[in-house]
């Protein structure tokens, strides 16, 4: 049996405070919700690395399935993530980094995996990112983070997963793999804070030129219009590809300006933000009223408050982070 960070116990295990119920948006998508899991466990603050949110932008069918840069994970913390190359089983090559202290996050199959229960877990196939915390071959387990939380799995579920049950003639089992190399101890509190205000700054500059809300909003009745037409069950897929990435998205903006600003500053944009996600939250409500109704007319309208809170969300950081640059 092997483990990267001891003494964890998914029984036991207390999620962050970003992934409280109380939240708006207690969860937000795979990739991030785990980083915020993992960040914790290896004793470093993850509300420092949510300063990438300003880059979010609506793709034309989506918004931006928002993922930490790898970049923001190294400068913030020392973390070097890289890919692990897949040449042989799945499972030997995630012992064998894990044994060296080095967490690995795969591409996996949510039909096995009991956290999903009621959503995916034996009842439809779904990709999802999870990082192996503990693997122990011989008794078929593991623990895992995944969404919000550390979680266990063992027996079919473990065979499920690392599909040893796969028929004769099926295709190699070659998920997509990451690696985490931790350092020798956690960055300080203090070159968290310098590294995000300088991330800040750099994303604040990448962000959208034209407001991505606005942009939904012109497609979105449009869009609903057609989901109206499929099974409702396709409505969960469009709301947490849209309305569920721009709510928690902003969310998680709040968060970290709260947390950087120690409340003196960003508190304006740090509000606009937190519109932005009820707003989504909202709409989200009004999307599957409209669908039930087949009326869509109220939808066109929608979106003008989180629209809105963007442009003074942008107009406010791009005032308070003039005063930082003009005190640096």
């Amino acid at each position: 049996m092997v483990q990267v960070f001891a003494d964890l116990e998914p029984a036991t295990y207390q999620p962050h405070a970003l992934h409280a119920a109380t939240r708006i948006w207690p969860e937000t998508n795979c990739y991030v919700d785990l980083w915020i899991e993992v960040l914790k466990s290896h004793g470093v603050e993850p509300v420092s690395m949510l300063g990438f949110t300003l880059t979010q932008d609506f793709e034309g069918d989506q918004f931006t399935f928002f993922k930490v840069p790898l970049e923001d994970l190294e400068s913030l913390y020392g973390i070097q993530v890289t890919e692990l190359a897949i040449f042989d089983a799945v499972e030997s090559h995630l012992a064998t980094q894990i044994a060296r202290g080095r967490l690995c996050l795969v591409e996996m199959d949510s039909f096995y995996m009991p956290d999903t229960r009621g959503v995916a877990y034996a009842l439809e196939h779904g990709k999802t990112t999870v990082a192996i915390n503990r693997l122990d071959m011989e008794q078929r387990e593991l623990d895992y983070f995944h969404n919000g939380g550390f979680f266990h799995l063992s027996g079919d579920d473990f065979d499920g997963l690392f599909q040893k049950n796969a028929g004769p003639g099926a295709l190699p089992f070659l998920p997509y793999t990451e690696f985490a190399k931790f350092p020798a101890k956690p960055a300080s509190t203090e070159h968290q804070r310098q590294t995000a205000q300088a991330l800040l700054l750099r994303h604040f500059a990448r962000r959208p030129a034209e407001n991505p809300i606005r942009t939904f909003a012109t497609v979105f009745p449009t869009q609903a219009q057609k989901l109206a037409e499929r099974d409702f069950s396709f409505f969960h897929k469009f709301a947490f590809n849209t309305l569920r990435q721009v709510g928690a998205n902003f969310e998680l903006l709040s968060a970290h300006l709260d947390w950087l600003g120690e409340g003196r500053d960003f508190t304006t944009a740090s509000s606009e933000a937190l519109k932005i996600a009820e707003s989504a939250k909202s709409v989200q409500f009004q999307l599957a009223r409209a669908l039930t109704r087949k009326k869509f007319e109220a939808l066109e309208t929608a979106l003008d408050p989180a629209a809105l809170a963007w442009d003074q969300l942008m107009t406010s950081l791009a005032g308070e982070l003039q005063d930082l640059r003009e005190a640096a």
